[in-house]
């Protein structure tokens, strides 16, 4: 394939295998974001868009409420192009302050509730916002980062108050067991959103921003194998992902989905897929704090969701289950499983057990994030990330240089190119330099194509082990593992060694009840893979380290201080 400035469709060889209902092409409005869901607002004022544990909020309360935070912002002096950060965990908080921040043409900078001390100071010295709206529970963390940081202005909510008022009375006692302060701070520099609410919010004017330039979002990478770094995505970044995503799902019925959102938002996949998507076509989106299959399964019986988008340790956790055979999942038709690689074996018992079609895609913070998934119907290619979304072209590269492109079938960093990918890193012209080059974004991922255009991913470039100068990429040696009847997750990165520089170390988390050896795992990749690919060291854990949307932290697993192993077998040294 050429690299030219603009391909034509010939050289699109993937949308010979697209399916026959979905368009290659795809219009995007000239719109700003806010302005896209005001105008769901207007056409759809009484449909319902957020469900909160029975809490519900129809367009026209939800777009009010949003409105009253923009205006309180505008009061306060807060200026289109200024940053406000959102401290806070799953609820109608988090819409209703990042579409307040937008209307004022503010952009929003995506903070992790799980971030504290230094993980925290980090991002609010990156971004340096001049406001953040957060919980009187999580308060305390920006407190003890005071003499790091200290953000201007917090807007700080009560948890309790976005229940249904039934539910309030029960929401501080469940906290305080958990060990959370629910005490309301009075530092001069907070405003409690009680005085947000005393605004009418009706007729404020949305700032006009154009969609191109204007930043929406700060999206921190997630920082999994590095310093964490700031994608800069514009309004039309992300218009454009959900125009292509909902363009891709030929099974959706735009304006009567019910989205179940467990997976966080602010995570970009949780942003746009599990918002996003729906807010600006007028579904209802059912919201969930955090994970926990007990609650989910509660939450489908009662609010029969129709779309469901998970990671697949949140779909492996309901299999594993034993209460979910006695609830009906069949509402659910659509899943997009994203984050990390999807185990056939579990979309498959999946599928049967819902009737759903879940379906593996690819993306990343830097793309808004989708690049890539699996046909919805039609042709699913095992262990593959499917084609490029409408509009998006790939291609893979060298890993020495990236300006090599590689015939099909070999392997080097993919390369995406589309309207989704980022303006650039924030603040950081060289790092975006490095992977932005006339118009291709590198991702940093190995992989390579076939034939079709299904694009299949190796590894991650920083986690390859190099044994003595044989590369070895984790995800093959991690999926021969899954095999293994007793293993429930795997992980493998590289370890220190005198000789070879580095070996392969596996950390391994067994099922229930079963049993097994560093040895007997050893022998069972030796047997599947070349020898200098199997573990020269296994280790057992309760649980793997990851992160708020189950990406596994293998710079954890690298750490010299391993995590707490597992009460079972000992960690071997087989030879």
């Amino acid at each position: 394939m050429a690299d030219a400035t603009e391909w034509t469709d010939a050289q699109r060889f993937w949308l010979a295998h697209y399916p026959p209902n979905v368009a290659h092409h795809v219009s995007i409005p000239e719109v700003s974001l806010h302005g896209l869901v005001a105008q769901v607002v207007r056409a759809h004022p009484d449909h319902t868009a957020l469900v909160y544990y029975g809490r519900r909020y129809s367009y026209e309360e939800f777009w009010r409420e949003a409105g009253r935070f923009a205006e309180q912002l505008r009061s306060d002096g807060i200026r289109p192009g200024d940053r406000v950060a959102l401290y806070l965990p799953n609820s109608p908080l988090y819409p209703i302050a990042l579409f307040g921040i937008l209307r004022a043409g503010a952009i929003a900078v995506q903070i992790s509730p799980l971030y504290l001390g230094d993980d925290l100071v980090t991002l609010l010295r990156d971004s340096e916002p001049w406001a953040i709206v957060t919980l009187e529970i999580l308060y305390p963390n920006l407190a003890r980062s005071r003499a790091q940081y200290r953000v201007p202005r917090a807007y700080v909510a009560r948890f309790r108050d976005f229940y249904p008022g039934f539910a309030r009375p029960f929401v501080n006692r469940v906290l305080r067991r958990h060990g959370r302060s629910t005490d309301f701070p009075t530092d001069p520099e907070v405003v409690p959103w009680t005085t947000v609410r005393q605004r009418d919010g009706r007729s404020f004017a949305d700032a006009v921003v154009d969609p191109a330039t204007a930043v929406a979002v700060l999206q921190y990478t997630g920082g999994t194998t590095g310093t964490a770094k700031a994608a800069m995505l514009s309004h039309r970044n992300l218009i454009a992902n959900v125009v292509q995503a909902n363009t891709w799902n030929v099974r959706r019925r735009a304006g009567d989905e019910i989205i179940l959102t467990a997976i966080p938002l602010f995570h970009i996949y949780g942003l746009t897929v599990g918002l996003l998507l729906g807010l600006t076509e007028g579904d209802t989106v059912v919201l969930q704090t955090q994970p926990n299959v007990p609650e989910l399964l509660t939450l489908i019986r009662r609010y029969r969701p129709t779309q469901f988008p998970g990671v697949p340790a949140l779909y492996s956790g309901l299999l594993r289950d034993p209460r979910t055979k006695q609830y009906n999942l069949r509402s659910i038709r659509f899943c997009l499983s994203g984050s990390a690689p999807l185990p056939g074996e579990v979309q498959k018992q999946f599928e049967a057990l819902t009737g759903a079609a879940l379906i593996e895609g690819y993306g990343l913070s830097e793309t808004s994030p989708a690049t890539h998934v699996n046909p919805v119907e039609g042709d699913r290619r095992a262990g593959s990330i499917g084609l490029p979304l409408p509009d998006t072209d790939e291609k893979i590269v060298d890993l020495e240089t990236g300006t090599r492109e590689l015939p099909i079938g070999e392997e080097g960093e993919l390369a995406v190119r589309g309207p989704q990918v980022m303006l650039g890193y924030y603040r950081r012209p060289s790092e975006t330099a490095l992977v932005l080059q006339n118009g291709w974004f590198r991702t940093g991922d190995v992989a390579r194509l076939d034939a079709d255009g299904f694009a299949y991913i190796v590894d991650r470039i920083k986690d390859m082990i190099n044994v003595g100068g044989m590369k070895v990429w984790p995800r093959e040696v991690e999926e021969v593992l899954f095999q293994h009847p007793a293993v429930q997750e795997a992980a493998v990165v590289g370890a220190p060694d005198p000789d070879l520089g580095e070996v392969v170390k596996a950390y391994v988390v067994l099922k229930p009840g079963a049993t097994a050896t560093g040895a007997d795992l050893t022998a069972f990749v030796r047997a599947r893979l070349a020898h200098f690919k199997a573990p020269r060291s296994v280790e057992f854990l309760n649980a793997l380290p990851r992160t708020g949307v189950q990406k596994v932290l293998r710079r954890v697993l690298r750490a010299p201080t391993a995590p707490a192993p597992a009460s079972g077998p000992a960690p071997t040294r087989p030879d």
